[in-house]
């Protein structure tokens, strides 16, 4: 074994990429707050801007569509010239988005600050930051880009309350400037410092099936196993997203939300612990998926999401029963986003990963369009939770299913090719 400076190559290569990984959750936490952390500028922003709610969350809307629909973009510019200042520029351009949306005086100035800078700049970090992690790790790939997902998730949890207090202090446009500032800068120092690993870095091998071949981001679309996994994405982001987007309202329906439960409302007290089980699936799933593999994890998990979910519509009426489940719900969600871009990349080659899975991203995206509105429209019509949950329940169920019976044989004849 090589040793530079009496410290063993292989030693080396372990201390170097897991540098990386903390770096890379360092700058994922740095642009967690502008989609984490806007719910306390709207209504500020509303009272100044003198627009209704909805057309104000159209801001949010432009920020989460330009994440995820410009994301093949965005990776395919990270594979052509480096992860380093693309995501530092990413992290700035999030930050920028705050500082100028504090100087907007009309709506179009606020969707072309905060919705289009933060869009673009949170969208260039998060899929160029999971793209390095499926590279530096292809032992651990499940477990490291469920670290970097939950830094995404967790990140907000450290400023929240500052953000608060502070627009409380000072007014929305200074804490938009000094978080801004803050933000954009630590999360670049980070990304400066990151880097696509070389020939000279000598990894571990997988511990599961993987593709040695880097396919193309075209050949891979010709593929039915990347799109099997696409629309698998899609279901169970549709599914998660119409819980997440709905929670406040059907909680209140079901009269638990102003519910008392360990001397907390049940409403915030399940939102705090749903924002602490979705972080924490993801590395463990993604840990899981690296000893029994992906599918097998999958299934797990997704037929989790749909029991949970059954349980917590059976028992709806109970507050406490409700709080404890929707914790659970959200444990058996949050780790599509370890599962599906180290799956992607075990299939598909880690070339052109960031690429590949800027594409598969895109059902993200799609997820955050039907869920949302699908479930809001499908109450109205019919006057009731319980076909919203239905629809939840058989997309997750299904889902798990379709991993072990068609993904799993589908991936196998893929790579036996």
């Amino acid at each position: 074994m090589t040793t530079v400076n009496g410290v063993s190559s292989a030693q080396s290569v372990t201390a170097t990429r897991w540098v990386q990984l903390v770096l890379g959750l360092i700058a994922m936490m740095s642009i967690s707050s502008p989609q984490y952390g806007w719910t306390f500028f709207t209504k500020s922003l509303q009272e100044s801007l003198g627009v209704q709610l909805s057309t104000l969350q159209v801001t949010f809307t432009i920020l989460i569509v330009l994440q995820t629909f410009l994301s093949p973009l965005q990776g395919f510019l990270i594979d052509k010239f480096g992860a380093r200042l693309l995501i530092a520029s990413g992290c700035l351009l999030s930050g920028l988005g705050w500082i100028a949306a504090s100087y907007a005086t009309s709506i179009v100035g606020l969707y072309l600050t905060y919705g289009l800078f933060c869009g673009i700049g949170t969208g260039i970090v998060y899929v160029g930051v999971v793209g390095l992690m499926v590279r530096w790790f292809p032992d651990r790939r499940g477990f490291a880009t469920g670290v970097v997902a939950a830094g995404y998730g967790f990140g907000a949890l450290l400023t929240n309350n500052s953000i608060y207090n502070m627009i409380a202090e000072r007014g929305y446009q200074h804490t938009l400037v000094v978080f801004g500032i803050i933000l954009g800068l630590v999360g670049a120092a980070a990304a400066l410092a990151l880097r696509l690993p070389t020939t000279d870095d000598v990894l571990p091998q997988p511990t599961v099936e993987v593709s040695r071949v880097g396919t193309p981001p075209d050949q891979m679309l010709r593929t039915p196993v990347f799109w099997l996994m696409f629309v698998m994405m899609t279901m169970m982001s549709t599914g998660g997203l119409m819980i997440i987007s709905q929670f406040s309202a059907f909680s209140r329906d079901f009269g638990v939300a102003a519910v008392t439960v360990f001397g907390m409302a049940a409403l915030p007290l399940a939102a705090n612990i749903d924002r602490i089980t979705n972080g924490l699936t993801r590395p463990f799933f993604g840990w899981v998926s690296d000893r029994i593999g992906r599918e097998n994890t999958m299934a797990i998990a997704f037929l989790l999401e749909a029991a949970s979910v059954t349980l917590m519509v059976l028992f709806r009426d109970n507050a406490l029963v409700f709080v404890l489940l929707s914790g659970v719900v959200f444990f058996g969600w949050g780790e599509i986003f370890s599962l599906f871009p180290s799956t992607l990349t075990d299939t598909f080659g880690a070339k052109h990963a960031t690429t590949n899975y800027g594409l598969l991203y895109i059902a993200q995206g799609i997820g955050s369009i039907l869920g949302g509105p699908l479930a809001a429209l499908l109450r109205e019509q019919t006057g009731s939770w319980l076909p919203v949950f239905a629809i939840i329940i058989a997309l997750d169920a299904l889902t798990g299913i379709l991993a072990l019976a068609v993904l799993k044989p589908m991936r196998h004849a893929y790579a036996a090719r």
